[in-house]
């Protein structure tokens, strides 16, 4: 349960700890060396404000902070330190994807899923040729929506099939993971293509047994848990690592340490076989009908036939509300990819060549010179763009595309870390978080109307090069450096609000 505590009891608790700050800081305006322009008046709750000086002090982050505030109406800067030094985005990145994506597919587009077959079909149902199950880049379908095409696939009189079960995802090209410098084991960097499922996680579960344990990999959803065979599980008895990865024989085969276990527990795993996946999930739901299908094959070109059953997608401005919501990095990587695709006509050849045409758009949209991904979610540490660069893309696109709306509330937090009741700043932002990486853009609505941009970067590149790659997924400081990193944030947000609201009364 989020803890929440009131405004009037916030407001009173500032003001206690504006009595306790020594007069110096109570009176030092904006630093003059670093922040332009100084603030616009002299009136007590101004002078009061904290220095951005000693907030950055207080963080205790290490390396460089980068950050940039306008005004939303006509993107006039008000203040900014280093905001011309590209940084690590992590998953603000998302937030030009979502504008990206719309750009080029329309907020009403919808990925498609469908059943074809080759060949004549018979009266008695019998297909002479094959069947194919073919992606459109869905990155949302789910064990139930292949359920449905299965259901669909016996409404349309479908009985046998003579020929091959084939997988088809080359409506966009395959990566077996988003960013290589990831743990194997990590649930976020799964492989991707054109035909994906469940985010391309599988579900692994354990329970300790008389004789060991028994494990279990499914394709689980709300409603299913068909098993899988193409993932499967080795119980080691080791204490580290905790996990092995390799592919063998065209299969995900995993290994977990025994001393890691416990009774038992579940967790999701990337699966780096999505056609597979999807096709050994959907021939499950086929023999349920009484459709029997041979194991799922690949393709590398879709041939012609007709289609007997198809799935959609929801809008893509429901899609992308969510993934700027959860912060799903296989979604970013899919819409931007099929965004590359409908622009240029063709597939891109990878993640990173997607990525760079990207970077074009924003550089002929927008004028953002900093502007450098390597992928489309933010995963990938090589990523840069600086707190300028991405204020002055959010202040268009507040204007053009509506883009706010998909952005999720900031919840403002006391000392102890309670989200505040009824805060007065009003925060709509897209967060971004890596190992000792932090970021944060959005909006934020003041009491008197007045609406700001910004963008806030930081990152402690020491720390991060610092790290293996299996102490990446919990590194030891990195909870801590995190929170430290969004009280610098909520901080600058805070010391906007009073700055840079209608001039008050000196």
């Amino acid at each position: 349960m989020t803890n929440r505590i009131s405004r009037r009891r916030f407001l009173g608790s500032v003001a206690g700890f504006a009595a306790t700050v020594p007069a110096a800081q109570v009176f030092a305006g904006a630093p003059e060396t670093s922040l332009r322009p100084v603030a616009r008046a002299s009136g007590i709750a101004r002078r009061s404000v904290t220095p951005v000086e000693t907030l950055i002090a207080r963080a205790k982050l290490g390396g460089p902070i980068g950050y940039s505030v306008a005004n939303a109406r006509d993107g006039e800067q008000l203040e900014g330190i280093a905001e011309s030094q590209g940084l690590p985005p992590a998953s603000v990145a998302k937030a030009l994807t979502a504008a990206y994506a719309l750009d080029a597919l329309g907020p009403g587009h919808h990925f498609a899923t469908q059943v074809i077959v080759t060949g004549s079909v018979s009266d008695t149902g019998r297909v002479s040729g094959d069947l194919i199950l073919a992606g459109g880049g869905d990155p949302t379908l789910d064990t139930d929506a292949l359920a449905g095409l299965a259901a669909d696939l016996k409404a349309a009189g479908i009985r046998e099939v003579q020929g091959r079960f084939h997988v088809w995802g080359g409506e966009l090209p395959y990566a077996n993971r988003i960013d290589v410098l990831q743990p194997d084991h990590v649930g976020y960097n799964p492989a991707l293509s054109g035909l994906n499922l469940n985010y391309n996680r599988v579900h692994f579960q354990w329970r300790k047994a008389q004789n060991g344990y028994d494990v279990t990999m499914e394709g689980r959803s709300e409603k299913y848990r068909p098993a899988v065979q193409f993932a499967k599980m080795r119980v080691e008895p080791r204490d580290m690592p905790v996990y092995t990865y390799a592919d063998r024989g065209g299969r995900d085969e995993w290994s977990v340490a025994r001393g890691a276990l416990g009774d038992g527990g579940a967790r999701w795993l990337p699966v780096r076989k999505p056609e597979l996946y999807a096709g050994e999930v959907f021939q499950t739901f086929a023999r349920s009908h009484g459709i029997v299908l041979k194991a799922p094959a690949p393709l590398q070109s879709l041939p012609e036939g007709r289609v007997v059953a198809r799935h959609e997608s929801r809008p893509l401005r429901v899609i992308l509300r969510d993934m700027m919501k959860w912060s799903t990095n296989i979604t970013a990587e899919v819409v931007g990819l099929s965004a590359t695709r409908a622009r240029t006509g063709a597939p891109p050849a990878s993640i990173r060549a997607s990525a760079e045409a990207m970077n074009a758009w924003a550089r002929d949209r927008f004028g953002l010179q900093s502007m450098a991904f390597v992928d489309h979610s933010g995963l990938g540490e090589g990523s840069r763009i600086s707190a300028a660069d991405m204020m002055t893309a959010l202040a268009q696109l507040r204007r053009e595309s509506g883009l706010k709306a998909l952005m999720k509330s900031f919840l403002m937090r006391d000392k102890k870390r309670r989200v505040i009741e009824d805060h007065p700043l009003d925060v709509h932002a897209k967060t971004g978080t890596l190992n000792f990486v932090s970021g944060l853009a959005g909006f934020v609505d003041l009491p008197d109307g007045t609406e700001l941009v910004f963008a806030i970067f930081a990152a402690n590149f020491d720390r991060r090069a610092a790290l293996s790659k299996n102490q990446r997924e919990r590194p030891e400081g990195g909870a801590s450096w995190n929170v430290r990193a969004k009280i610098l944030q909520q901080g600058l947000i805070e010391r906007w609000g009073v700055l840079y609201a209608a001039d008050e009364p000196t």
